[in-house]
């Protein structure tokens, strides 16, 4: 009688091409830290859309395309696992905080500043930025040059402090706050990935400007509670917040939250910023596209508001094609911590996976002539990012970035006053303008130097343009019903603010539908829901149209 060795009938497991070329120790890390979009885009070249490299002593596999990036962001945290990615951030933020806590932990915190990010509070941003660029500006004059980039972080530090940390970050402690987060986003280096506390200079300036800042916090604690008006801002969200248990956050905990709000408001948005300009300097006939959009809307003086910002769709359709073609975070990162499928591979326990929005935005089959810029790919006529997890510069699933919503409206809002005020010429050759990959966050390359002039054509130009017609609504026959994808929904409550007859979202971010079969006579007001949720986690499924 035959036996089968089952060890040995079982069929190999299927793991991902690995790219040629390791050197002992280094791994690929030579070529992939010279630039590495371009390594990522010759491995997705070679291997196809899931490939293998190394940095150092760590495997990592790259996935891209739409469904692999689906794979990616809806894998549970106890398979692909976030924190463990993002230790690099543990020095900066602090032990026991985001992603060095414990997963029950971890969400409890990271929903402590969700009520800052909401619809509601979102409505009293737009006229924070408004007087802060307008601040900036003040002194400008008729002509000039500035290093953009660098204005870009001034002024979205400013933006980003005064709206979610409050006034003593931007008016008290202004020049010490802003040396202190220089040395902590200095601090977010390549190195600090493999080697988080090697005894560098900069390693050493990031430890002490966390040390300083968690000084001031305290204080400011301290001051805050002699007070009998409380602020509404995160800084006082978090001194009021509790754990389920009933415990407050330390000082250490609230300094590195905040220190993890401001990265999201501010150490992105700034690139982003500077690319929009720059892109649309490069070319006079977007740049005017968006001018006429602007004068028409606003007019000379007109007021900026949360609505008027949602109404402005060349200037999105820009910020967006900027995005697509320089997203700041070229690879997000996660930890295999359960061997993990995906068409056939497997790629085992204890390597790490990432996907690239840099280099998914570039595939030809989803975005024709990829390196074009062309924003009217989101025309609704062509839609080209329809297709879901093909565009993914704030990334996607339920760990979608919680302040995308915040950083469209701050760059919206800056742009609305800015492009009203002055136009803006590349003072270098177009093709000096490049990212720069040696830093972890990409950014236009330094010094990124740009001459402005003040505009006298505004009043003219609103004297002859005329604002879009809203065009009217098809005729909607009967029959429509509401689909939501919880992992999606991270609580904003924008669905609320548009629609509260049909939607209501607790302070806890829980997301009811109050009317599953809504009349039609709420149909627009569930659509609005649908086209503001930051996180597209509404679908308005219509029938018989």
């Amino acid at each position: 009688m035959n036996t089968i060795n089952p060890e040995k009938s079982a069929s190999p497991i299927k793991q991902p091409p690995k790219m040629p070329g390791a050197l002992p120790f280094l791994g690929h890390m030579l070529k992939f830290g010279k630039n590495p979009f371009l390594y990522m885009m010759t491995l997705r070249d070679t291997l196809g859309e899931i490939g293998e490299f190394r940095m150092f002593h760590q495997k990592m596999v790259l996935m891209t395309g739409p469904e692999a990036n689906e794979a990616f962001f809806r894998a549970p945290d106890a398979q692909l696992d976030q924190s463990q990615a993002y230790k690099i951030m543990t020095p900066i933020f602090g032990k026991g905080v985001v992603f060095d806590a414990p997963p029950h932990k971890k969400d409890q915190q990271l929903k402590m500043l969700m009520p800052v990010l909401r619809d509601k509070p979102m409505r009293g941003y737009a006229q924070v930025i408004v007087q802060e660029v307008e601040q900036m500006i003040a002194d400008w004059g008729n002509t000039g040059e500035i290093d953009l980039l660098e204005f870009m972080k001034e002024l979205t530090i400013y933006t980003s402090s005064h709206c979610l940390l409050g006034d003593e970050f931007r008016y008290e402690l202004n020049e010490e706050f802003a040396k202190i987060y220089h040395d902590l986003e200095k601090g977010v280096n390549p190195l600090a990935f493999v080697f988080p506390n090697l005894p560098l200079p900069v390693f050493r300036r990031r430890d002490k400007a966390r040390a300083r800042l968690q000084e001031l916090v305290t204080g400011i604690i301290a001051k805050r509670a002699q007070k009998a008006e409380k602020s509404e801002d995160a800084f006082q969200l978090l001194i009021d917040s509790k754990y389920d248990d009933g415990t407050h956050l330390s000082p250490h905990e609230i300094t590195g939250m905040l220190i993890g709000t401001i990265f999201a408001g501010h150490h992105t948005t700034a690139g982003t910023a500077a690319w929009t300009l720059l892109e649309l300097a490069k070319r006079p006939e977007q740049l005017n596209l968006v001018l006429s959009e602007l004068d028409a809307h606003f007019g000379a003086e007109g007021e900026v508001t949360f609505q008027s910002l949602r109404e402005i769709p060349v200037l999105e359709n820009v910020i967006k094609e900027v995005l697509r073609l320089h997203p700041p975070l070229i690879f997000l990162i996660r930890k295999v911590m359960k061997d993990f499928h995906f068409k056939g591979y497997t790629v085992k326990a204890g390597k790490y996976v990432c996907a690239s929005p840099r280099v998914s935005h570039r595939i030809a089959e989803i975005f024709p002539d990829p390196e074009k810029f062309d924003p009217g790919r989101y025309s609704e006529e062509r839609q080209e990012d329809a297709k879901p997890f093909s565009w993914i510069a704030f990334g996607g699933g339920k760990h979608k970035c919680t302040g995308n919503a915040f950083a469209m409206l701050q760059l919206k809002a800056i742009f609305s006053i800015l492009l009203r005020r002055y136009t803006f010429e590349l003072v270098d050759e177009k093709d000096y303008y490049q990212d720069d990959f040696t830093q972890m966050v990409v950014q236009p390359l330094s010094p990124c130097r740009v001459r402005y002039i003040k505009r006298t054509d505004i009043k003219e130009n609103v004297a002859e343009l005329k604002a879009p017609e809203k065009q009217e609504s098809g005729r909607v026959n009967p029959g429509f019903e509401i689909k939501i994808d919880r992992e999606l929904c991270q609580g904003h409550a924008a669905c609320m603010t548009e629609a509260p007859e049909v939607f209501h979202v607790d302070d806890g971010g829980n997301l009811t539908i109050l009317q599953e079969n809504p009349s039609m006579e709420l149909l627009e007001k569930v659509r609005l829901a649908e086209k503001y949720c930051p996180t597209k986690a509404i679908f308005v499924n219509t029938k018989n149209l």
